[in-house]
């Protein structure tokens, strides 16, 4: 079971929560080539969205160092920086419960 604080906490940056629906929707390893074009993506398309945003060296570099070290402090999500892949697996219910919903709220296309 996971504490709730942990869970908003995860959710509580556009740019991760953007790379977790990425990730939730995924089976086994997701190289983090493939969460940083999804995530530049979905923030040019976002309706607050910056057409002119983060470049995706901006966004890789911090994903890479902020992001995703953050979100594998939670046992479910494993990033590998020596093999540059990241993933969810066995997310207890109240993570399922609460990206889904967010997801479905913020409505990223893919």
């Amino acid at each position: 079971m996971v504490e709730l604080e942990t869970v908003f906490e995860l959710l509580s940056d556009e740019r991760r929560r953007y790379a977790l629906y990425y990730l939730y929707e995924r089976n086994g390893p997701v190289a983090v080539e493939n969460v940083v074009e999804t995530v530049e993506e979905w923030e040019d398309d976002a309706p607050d969205g910056d057409p002119e945003g983060d470049s995706f060296d901006e966004i890789a570099l911090e994903l890479q160092h902020v992001h995703l070290p953050k979100s594998a402090e939670v046992e479910f999500i494993q990033y590998d920086p020596d093999r540059n892949a990241v993933q969810i697996n066995g997310s207890p219910p109240e993570f399922d419960a609460f990206v889904t919903v967010a997801k479905l709220l913020e409505t990223p296309e893919e």
